[in-house]
């Protein structure tokens, strides 16, 4: 079975691992970099992102490693990971976005092949401006 490589975004982070571990691993944080949500830090819990104009997705804690990893399942193919590093007074913040597949489309019947561009760049803008941006505020 042919794949589409991983989406790996990465970025050196002006805050301590705790902070940017709150930001990442907790409902409010997530919320105000990226998108509401009713995320638990529970190993097997299931949330919902509010994903706008593209509805609700279902997704699962699949890893749950503080303050170093989270994963979790999202919708029917995808499976996120927040890796995060301290290094000297920052921490670095490794964003990974598989479960790509030429051969599937997404739930709203767009292929996989087509997300993975569009969402590689909506990455680049969320885990190297957005992200810093809540941090920093």
């Amino acid at each position: 079975m042919q794949t589409l490589p991983e989406i790996r975004k990465t970025v050196l982070l002006n805050a301590p691992i705790e902070k940017v571990w709150k930001a990442v691993a907790t409902s409010e944080g997530i919320a105000r970099w990226w998108m509401p949500n009713t995320f638990e830090p529970e190993l097997g819990k299931e949330f919902i992102l509010h994903a706008g104009p593209f509805g609700d997705s279902p997704c699962k804690v699949t890893e749950l490693a503080p303050p170093n990893r989270l994963g979790f399942d999202w919708g029917k193919d995808w499976h996120l990971v927040f890796e995060l590093k301290q290094v000297d007074e920052k921490t670095e913040f490794t964003l990974i976005h598989s479960g790509w597949d030429p051969e599937k489309a997404t739930e709203f019947g767009q292929p996989h092949s087509i997300v993975q561009g569009i969402m590689d760049n909506g990455w680049d803008k969320i885990v190297k401006e957005a992200l810093p941006a809540y941090l920093e505020a």
